[in-house]
């Protein structure tokens, strides 16, 4: 997806010849959702000059109410019109910045986080830190007459599995049309392992528009599933006893010379860069697991079974551990991270995986060697004594891990940490004193 370097004029001229008449101000809270602001199109000057305000007591993680004004600014580079539309004309929508009330960009917006992580990748050299996002999601029946979720699938198909096995095909074919009519370069779409899971892959982007692309792509998903009768959840284990959703992240790193990772003349053709920015992923992989699985939903998917990674390890030959080299070098040579899942903040993740890479840079942090076997088949000895650690089991165990790494905590910074850690005990709380189904039918008639 080639990002657009529109002007102030490009946009009054598309939304003229678009007539486009609404627009949508979209921008991130702490927890990963989506916000917006809707304006007609009457107010398109005040935007593109920087004088759009919203109330930010509202926004979870944002301000108290005593500092509440706060400006919206237009990335115009997200500017972009959705396929779908009204009798009353188009709607665009475009990514901000949030900006404090004295004009300074406003620190516990994520995006000017990862922004200000990136700003830290420059001034180590590098130019660019690419991701490519790999989501997945289910499909669930809506009840036609409340128009809710119900928790009946779609189908029963499995990994690659065609129609009409697979009846989510013609949704997720409509999904792939929106995203490229959008201006999203879709690599592949298929059915994943579990029934009415699937995944839906486009290329890689800059680190600041992969998030970008992360959100648009949910907002698509659940928007053209509905109109399929659907409901389309990324929550990352819905179901139990099938495999859950993740979000693999593939990431590489960029210089003036091309892709940082790759050398032709080093182990397993990987740059010292790559070594280093590897070691220092698996050295904080338990601090940032709360942030790359931030509910404690994610902690169910996050199990041995079901393939999603459960150990702290690295290989370029099997599936099992946390970090993955793919086969392809040059210009593709990268690392995919296969814990972190669609539930998560998006900027928030990604400033932590890189700050995690950085640090792995700044000191030189050597990676252990890879696990070419199969890790679940290896018993608590084995994996001691290749020095295998265990990610967090629970999001209670991850925060208590992430307060205690500095490094990751540095990444989100002061505001977005705080509000971050209380945020996530509560819910924790919350969690601990609810009372399970399974719970019932496990003690009630047995005490």
């Amino acid at each position: 997806m080639v990002k657009p370097n529109y002007t102030k004029d490009d946009i009054r001229k598309i939304v003229k010849d678009e007539n486009v008449k609404f627009l949508r101000l979209m921008f991130t809270d702490l927890y990963g959702v989506i916000k917006n602001v809707e304006v007609p199109v009457s107010q398109l000057d005040k935007l593109l000059d920087n004088k759009l305000m919203f109330d930010g007591s509202s926004i979870d993680g944002f301000v108290r109410i005593e500092e509440s004004d706060m400006w919206l600014y237009p990335d115009l580079s997200t500017w972009m019109i959705f396929p779908w539309g009204n009798e009353h004309g188009k709607v665009a929508r475009v990514i901000c910045q949030v900006y404090n009330a004295d004009r300074t960009p406003f620190i516990g917006d994520p995006r000017n986080n990862l922004i200000r992580v990136l700003g830290e990748m420059k001034e180590l050299g590098f130019t660019e830190f690419n991701i490519g996002p790999e989501p997945e999601f289910f499909l669930f029946k809506l009840d036609p007459e409340t128009g809710k979720p119900t928790m009946h699938l779609n189908d029963k198909g499995s990994y690659f599995d065609l129609a009409p096995v697979d009846l989510g095909e013609n949704c997720r074919r409509d999904i792939v049309l929106e995203l490229e009519s959008m201006g999203f370069d879709v690599e592949a779409s298929h059915h994943e392992v579990a029934p009415g899971q699937h995944e839906i892959d486009f290329k890689y982007a800059d680190a600041l528009h992969a998030c970008d692309n992360i959100q648009t792509f949910k907002l698509v998903v659940k928007t053209v599933a509905r109109k399929h009768g659907l409901h389309a959840t990324f929550m990352p284990k819905p179901l139990d006893r099938i495999n859950g959703s993740g979000m693999h992240i593939n990431m590489s790193l960029f210089h003036k010379d091309g892709n940082a990772f790759y050398d032709e003349n080093g182990d397993m053709q990987l740059s010292e860069t790559a070594h280093y920015f590897l070691g220092g992923l698996l050295q904080h992989a338990r601090g940032f697991t709360a942030v790359t699985n931030p509910i404690v939903n994610s902690y169910k998917r996050l199990v041995p079974g079901y393939e999603a990674p459960v150990y702290v390890a690295w290989s370029g030959r099997n599936r099992s551990p946390l970090v993955r080299v793919p086969i392809a070098r040059g210009l593709s040579t990268r690392l995919e991270l296969r814990s972190v899942d669609p539930a998560a903040n998006p900027y928030l993740a990604i400033a932590a995986i890189l700050e995690a890479g950085l640090d792995g840079l700044r000191n030189k942090i050597k990676a252990p060697k890879p696990i070419d076997r199969n890790i679940y088949v290896m018993d608590d000895e084995e994996r001691k004594a290749n020095g295998i650690s265990d990610l967090p089991s629970t999001l209670h165990n991850a925060l208590k891990s992430l307060q205690k790494d500095e490094v990751i905590g540095k990444a989100l910074g002061p505001h977005l940490y705080q509000n971050f850690i209380e945020g996530k005990k509560l819910e924790w709380s919350a969690y601990r004193q609810e009372v399970t189904q399974w719970e019932r039918d496990q003690y009630l008639e047995l005490y």
